[in-house]
């Protein structure tokens, strides 16, 4: 197996380098890894200390931001690295100010894995969720490095659970030091496996997304636009999700309620065109710079064409909306929640475990047509006291969760000194 493991590894990286000449991604993830060597010699020096977290993309980051920011703040003398294996976290986290070295890890061959040890000589790599090299991890091992895992979640379909009595793929999982893991049916797969070295803590985006209620959330045109108004914030839409709203928006929108859409993405066009579907006045964001004569209290829907404040956003909320469940999955719910607001998404959200649970605990909705939107948006915008309790249980599931972080570090200080 570990022969085989080899070869699609070195296979994985040949078809990336052919793919490159005409993909976009894939050239930024063969150029980024050009002299990674050179890139993480010129920012670590051999006697600093180094502490390491591995993020597959930018979700992952914001997973482990939160243990990023605790390890700066506990260790101020020591280096952090980050490392990330998609271009889709590298690109946007490249100049992120609480690392001091920031690259894309290499090819996890066994030449490559010894090289990066070296150079980086970390004292400990925290991995974030999932993504496990099996070659970096013995690496590892056998330098007495500790690994370990935050946020993680396994699945029963996956290869470190088939029980054919010499399973590889579980021996190769053993070799992790310790697993903090985020619900109890991952931790009861890896004691199936004989994985004992793991401890429930839930997940790390909970610590981060609380703090999120107590900045400063103020948005002065927010506060012009929803005005005395209740507002649904549907964020990070599709067209999918967005055409569920027309007919609620056309027809149905009470003069108590308006709606913002943040769309995932920022194309001129299909927004427009969106627009055109609409009989009831719309503002975007882009108006605000471009001219002075918006009415902002006279408009009904708002669109944010823009990035960076939709966690601002959502502190205007009475009910949100988070898109994507039509296509790969839902995006994040929990920047949403996390002011004590009822979610509604869409069909595929399964495998995000805090989705499940908002589902669970009564503080979020799954719809999979528009029978089924138009039901839930009904009963949340005309039954107050339904969508005040359900926004109690979604603020209460946020708030009141494991302080993940705090047990991490709980570890990582010990494992330190």
């Amino acid at each position: 197996m570990q022969g085989f493991y080899n070869t699609s590894i070195k296979a994985y990286g040949l078809a990336l380098k052919l793919a490159s000449g005409f993909n976009g991604k894939a050239k930024l993830w063969v150029d980024g890894r050009k002299d990674w060597e050179g890139q993480i010699s010129s920012k670590i020096k051999p006697t600093d200390r180094v502490l390491w977290v591995h993020c597959s993309s930018l979700g992952e980051f914001e997973q482990g931001r939160p243990v990023i920011e605790a390890l700066k703040e506990k260790y101020p003398n020591h280096k952090i690295a980050v490392s990330f294996f998609s271009p889709s976290g590298y690109e946007i986290r490249k100049n992120y100010p609480g690392a001091d070295v920031i690259f894309y890890l290499p090819l996890d061959t066994k030449t490559n894995a010894e090289k990066l040890i070296q150079v980086l000589h970390p004292e400990l790599l925290v991995l974030v969720k999932y993504e496990y090299w099996f070659n970096l991890i013995t690496a590892l091992h056998q330098k007495n490095i500790p690994t370990i895992v935050v946020s993680a979640i396994f699945r029963e379909s996956q290869n470190f659970f088939k029980n054919d009595g010499n399973n590889w793929f579980a021996q190769k999982l053993n070799l992790i030091s310790h697993f903090f893991i985020q619900n109890q049916k991952s931790k009861t797969l890896l004691d199936s496996i004989g994985i004992q070295q793991s401890t429930l803590a839930g997940d790390t985006r909970f610590d981060r997304v609380k703090q999120i209620v107590h900045q400063n959330n103020q948005l002065d045109f927010m506060d012009q636009f929803k005005d005395d108004s209740k507002l649904i914030v549907v964020g990070s839409s599709w067209p999918k999700d967005e055409e569920l709203f027309l007919t609620l928006i056309n027809e149905k929108l009470n003069l108590d309620w308006k709606i913002l859409f943040a769309p995932h993405n920022l194309h001129d066009k299909e927004i427009e065109s969106y627009i055109a579907k609409l009989n009831v006045p719309v503002v975007k964001f882009s108006d605000l710079e471009s001219t002075s004569n918006v009415n902002l209290k006279k408009a009904k829907v708002f669109i944010l064409n823009t990035i960076g404040i939709l966690s601002k956003v959502y502190a205007y909320a009475d009910i949100t909306y988070i898109g994507g469940g039509f296509g790969a999955g839902i995006h994040n719910t929990l920047e949403a929640v996390t002011y004590g607001n009822p979610v509604v998404f869409g069909p595929k959200y399964k495998k995000f475990q805090e989705a499940v649970d908002l589902i669970e605990v009564g503080g979020g909705f799954s719809i999979a047509n528009q029978q089924e939107f138009d039901a839930i948006m009904d009963r949340l915008i005309f039954d107050e006291n339904f969508r005040k309790s359900a926004g109690q249980n979604a603020g209460d599931f946020v708030q009141k969760s494991p302080n993940a972080t705090a047990m991490i570090m709980d570890y990582i200080n010990e494992v330190i000194r």
